[in-house]
């Protein structure tokens, strides 16, 4: 067994239901520490013209060192980015200290195009149709019709798992 559990969260950075999950998140990572790996997934909704571009910039971010510092800024301007778009995202890069040009090249090169695909493609197999959507110890919660309750639904199945994990 791990001593950490993992929980996925199916986001969309241009997703104002994802933004107010936010605070969750940190609470989350407050209450669990390491023991709670939050992967960030992607899942990108055709009814936001940026949000693709996006996921492939929190990629980037990942592979700076900075996924979700950056994911959490881009959610903090979610609607300019449906305003202004990619230029919002080397402008985040830009402030967060990240090499923006790299994030511009990764941008039009679309060397994380596999990554968000596959996420996508996953989150379609499991039954994601809306963000946030949290996955954890193989239960589905959606989030995108209300948070209402989750995080305490999280936090349940998460102490249960590592309380087997310690058993184990």
């Amino acid at each position: 067994m791990t001593d950490s559990v993992i929980l996925d969260v199916w986001c969309e950075l241009q997703c104002p239901d994802c933004h107010s999950a936010l605070d969750d998140v940190r609470a989350l990572r407050a209450r669990y520490g390491d023991r709670l790996d939050i992967r960030l997934r992607h899942f990108p909704l055709e009814k936001h013209k940026h949000a693709f571009a996006a996921a492939q910039a929190a990629e980037e971010a990942l592979e700076q060192g900075q996924g979700w510092p950056y994911a959490e800024a881009v959610l903090a301007r979610a609607a300019e980015l449906g305003r202004r778009g990619e230029a919002v995202l080397l402008d985040v890069a830009r402030e967060l200290g990240m090499d923006a040009e790299e994030f511009d090249t990764a941008l039009i090169d679309g060397r994380h195009i596999l990554i968000v695909d596959a996420d996508q493609a996953e989150g379609k197999a499991i039954g994601v149709t809306g963000t946030p959507t949290y996955v954890i110890g193989g239960e589905r919660l959606d989030g995108g019709k209300s948070q209402e309750g989750l995080r305490a639904r999280i936090e349940e199945i998460a102490d249960r798992l590592l309380a087997e994990g310690a058993e184990g």
